[in-house]
């Protein structure tokens, strides 16, 4: 319950709740830190995906010169599907963090498809495409092993 007390200029304000409320008892979950990194992971992934398409549209300089792509033989149309790539990570980072089974499957649907574009873009800039490979394998993994099961995680 909460009272206040006013001593003529002083206003004091005390508020009595149970502290528990705020603080989960000290409990934590095991599976909530994947979840957490694999949304951060794809928040990250999205950025970089849109820094590389930025890149690859406007004709910058550090691709790797004549590589030839398997479906789309330009690197400026490439730059716009990773961007677009990008943007739907971003809403998949957005989904899970709203909560719910969409947003986990979401994510997993969209980390499968950029680590495939990833895996797409080889030709173009080699690390960098598995490093975005990399951080969809964990984004997928994070969210498959404990996005959809709370009981597992407690």
């Amino acid at each position: 319950m909460s009272t206040v007390t006013s001593r003529g200029g002083r206003t004091e304000i005390s508020l009595d709740f149970d502290q528990s409320t705020l603080y989960d008892n000290g409990q934590s979950y095991k599976g909530v830190g994947w979840v957490l990194f694999a949304t951060i992971m794809l928040v990250m992934g999205g950025i970089l995906n849109i820094i590389w398409g930025i890149a690859a549209v406007s004709n910058s300089h550090f691709f790797a010169a004549g590589a030839s792509y398997i479906l789309i033989n330009s690197l400026n149309a490439w730059g716009w599907i990773v961007m677009a790539f990008g943007v739907l990570e971003g809403l998949a980072a957005l989904s899970i963090w709203r909560g719910g089974e969409f947003g986990r499957w979401f994510g997993i649907i969209v980390a499968s498809f950029a680590g495939i574009v990833a895996m797409m873009s080889i030709p173009a800039y080699p690390f960098w495409s598995l490093a975005l490979l990399a951080i969809a394998v964990l984004v997928i993994y994070g969210l498959a092993a404990y996005g959809g099961k709370p009981y597992l995680t407690r």
